[in-house]
């Protein structure tokens, strides 16, 4: 909602802040004025006096505060087969797995998305998103068991409702009962989008069209997918580019790149979003660029898939919107985003560009701003500004850990996890000293075990 007449007001001040915005602005020692859900001012020194409606001030010394930070793909369901097949490529990896996600259910996928959802926001994260596409049959709602984990958890949520079609017997990776018929996806997309997405300003859920990858969606599932997310208003996301091995599975099946193959289905543009995009050349980047579309880097499950080091330099510099995931917990098990601040800057130095390929302000736009623009909301989210929703995050960055390191940005991302004393959320908290306040972290823990234990079990007697 927008500010009232007489808002109340929260009141940060003497801290160092990173607004992230499009001048990179910085202060060593200010302060931020929240207005109800609104970042009604921030600046240097002290706040402005006779604030009236003051419910909170917030002595920020030895913080810094940022945006908050923005995840932009995620699998929370894996978060239950965390620590299997650790030492697989993609394929081998998905075909692995894809008999144990096949038979997961509403209080498993409710469970998975607490504990995913609860990692991320005690890190940092302030917008998440979950990229859902395995619905068996009887498995129950799982789109909105989802939405309402994320609901509960107080965080700004964007769910890209996936789909599959293309099982083993018609060439692709899935078994053949975790599918859906064409049809069937793109009535029950289109119900999940009618059911829960906001497009206002200040929405705390949206939903996008997402099916899954080239190699488990057909052609058509793809090309109406795209109609139906623009006759929505929505946007559209799913896998793109990420190992040697689907770049070679779409040339022998569609005779083509999957850049190539994206744009003859309708699936660049500025509303689409693609998850890792490792394996991109020149003109894939120059493409991404030409049309806006944009990126989720996910540097860790890259690496832990062995899937190699995405161009992100060469993209930043083209101009394509880049964000970070954490990617699903099944292939990153830490499950928080500040590890992909850091190692987006570390594992890109590993490539072309070396020591010049990413800074650490750098880092942290990919993990804010980047993120609001993949997202389609860097006008709402993404940088402290006026006018902008109170969605921010203040580190603290005093302790031993970060001590000897004199430029807080620098603190952030290249030092450990730094705690998070206060994490705001539409100008409400959802972490105070480094713990969750909308949750019991604990029972959390509990449910997710035993959910984990529940579906091991099940499969194991398939």
């Amino acid at each position: 909602m927008a500010a009232s007449a007489d808002p109340q007001r929260i009141v940060i001040e003497n801290c160092s802040i990173a607004t992230v915005d499009a001048h990179d602005t910085e202060y060593a020692s200010g302060y931020i004025v929240v207005a109800d859900n609104r970042i009604e001012s921030v600046g240097a020194g002290k706040a402005p006096e006779g604030l009236t409606g003051v419910v909170r001030r917030i002595d920020g010394t030895g913080h810094l505060a940022t945006p908050g930070l923005v995840n932009t793909h995620h699998h929370f369901y894996q978060w239950i087969t965390r620590g299997l097949a650790t030492d697989h490529n993609l394929f081998n990896w998905l075909v692995a797995l894809y008999p144990t996600w096949a038979r997961i259910d509403e209080p498993m996928a409710r469970a998975a998305a607490q504990g995913s959802l609860a990692m991320m926001a005690r890190g940092g994260v302030t917008t998440a998103m979950d990229h859902h596409y395995v619905f068996p049959k009887g498995s129950g709602d799982l789109s909105g068991a989802i939405i309402g984990a994320a609901r509960e958890m107080g965080v700004r949520f964007t769910l890209a409702r996936g789909s599959m079609d293309r099982s083993e017997k018609d060439g692709g990776l899935p078994p053949d009962f975790a599918v859906e018929t064409l049809e069937g996806a793109l009535a029950a997309t289109e119900a999940t989008i009618d059911a829960h997405h906001d497009a206002s300003f200040d929405a705390m859920t949206q939903v996008a069209v997402a099916p899954c990858s080239p190699f488990s969606v057909s052609t058509e599932l793809m090309r109406q997918g795209a109609e139906l997310a623009r006759r929505k208003g929505v946007r559209l996301h799913t896998h793109g580019s990420e190992t040697v091995e689907e770049e070679q599975f779409c040339k022998e099946l569609f005779g083509m790149g999957p850049t190539e193959y994206f744009e003859s289905t309708g699936w660049l543009g500025d509303d689409v979003w693609m998850a890792h995009c490792v394996h991109m050349n020149d003109s894939d980047i120059a493409a991404f660029a030409r049309t806006g579309t944009g990126v989720a880097h996910c540097p860790s499950s890259n690496a832990r898939l062995a899937a190699g080091i995405a161009r992100v330099p060469d993209m930043l510099a083209a101009g394509v919107p880049v964000g970070l995931g954490v990617d699903g917990t099944a292939s990153n098990e830490s499950g928080e985003l500040h590890t992909e601040l850091r190692n987006a800057l570390l594992i890109n130095r590993l490539g072309a560009h070396r020591e010049a390929a990413l800074n650490a302000r750098q880092a942290l736009r990919l993990g804010t701003f980047g993120g609001a623009q993949v997202l389609g909301r860097a006008d709402q989210i993404g940088s402290l500004e006026v006018g902008k929703l109170a969605d921010l995050v203040l580190w603290k960055l005093d302790t031993l850990a970060h001590s000897s390191i004199a430029d807080p940005v620098t603190a952030l991302i290249f030092g450990a996890a730094a705690p998070v004393t206060l994490s705001l959320v539409d100008g409400k908290p959802v972490v105070e000293g480094n713990h969750l306040t909308t949750v019991d972290e604990d029972a959390i823990a509990r449910v997710t075990r035993d959910q984990a234990r529940r579906l091991a079990q099940i499969a194991a007697g398939a």
